[in-house]
């Protein structure tokens, strides 16, 4: 049996009221130092609620000693916005941190996991990378890893996004956090990609994983029939509890 939770509180980095959806196991033994929690991203156009509505994950977790936490992020490619909130310190800082207040949740690495779709799954892997010593694997699925190629498709997004500043070889580049990782001979969580064939961002991913093998990174690629849709996702969610 699960818990589905609606929650809601004021975000004092956004200075704004906000919701997250968070599944937690039920009539269990709460563990010493509190449950596994995967913090789970939506995509571009979603808002917390979508993975609950569009894929059968509460059914997929059961019986499983892990907590989801499902935050709303907006249009806001989990970054801080140069004309915006700071996005990303709100999903990477301020969630866990609230999350941990409210309920009986890890904070050992091994029990620490990020995953999103599309734009959710650039933001998990940005998460992962940028703080890899608190999450021990991170998943994407159709994920916007590249994210210099995107600029073209969404300019009034990335306008209040990134505005003039530049995005190649800083933090917001997943490339570029790769190399300073590597660098630095830091431990890196494992990572696990997924994309459809039939998916715009099919390419890019390959190119991501590549990139990732050659640079000595644990990443797993799963590719296969399937275009940027929810029944594609509904699929691979499953994998994406497997793999963690």
């Amino acid at each position: 049996m699960i818990a589905r939770i609606d929650c809601r509180f004021h975000s004092q980095i956004l200075d704004l009221d906000v919701s997250m959806k968070v599944i937690l196991p039920e009539h269990t033994t709460v563990p010493q130092k509190g449950f596994p929690t995967l913090y789970l991203l939506h995509g571009l156009s979603d808002d917390d609620s979508k993975w609950l509505r569009n894929t059968s994950l509460e059914r997929y977790v059961e019986g499983r000693e892990l907590a989801i936490v499902m935050p709303a992020a907006n249009r806001s490619f989990y970054t801080n916005m140069e004309h915006g909130p700071d996005y990303f310190s709100y999903i990477s800082e301020e969630v866990p941190k609230v999350a941990r207040s409210f309920f009986p949740l890890s904070q050992e690495r091994e029990d620490q996991y990020v995953a999103g779709l599309s734009m959710g799954g650039y933001g998990a892997f940005k998460v992962a990378l940028t703080y890899p010593e608190r999450f021990s694997a991170a998943a994407s699925l159709s994920g916007s890893l590249d994210i210099i190629s995107r600029i073209d498709s969404f300019p009034k997004d990335f306008a209040y996004i990134f505005g003039n500043r530049p995005i190649q070889g800083t933090k917001d580049d997943l490339y570029s956090l790769i190399d300073q990782l590597t660098e630095e001979g830091v431990s890196l969580p494992k990572l696990y990609q997924a994309c459809g064939t039939e998916d715009h961002n099919y390419q890019a991913n390959r190119e991501f994983y590549q990139y990732g093998k050659q640079s000595g990174l644990n990443i797993v690629f799963e590719e296969g029939t399937g275009g940027h849709e929810w029944e594609y996702w509904d699929q691979q969610i499953k994998q994406v509890l497997e793999f963690l």
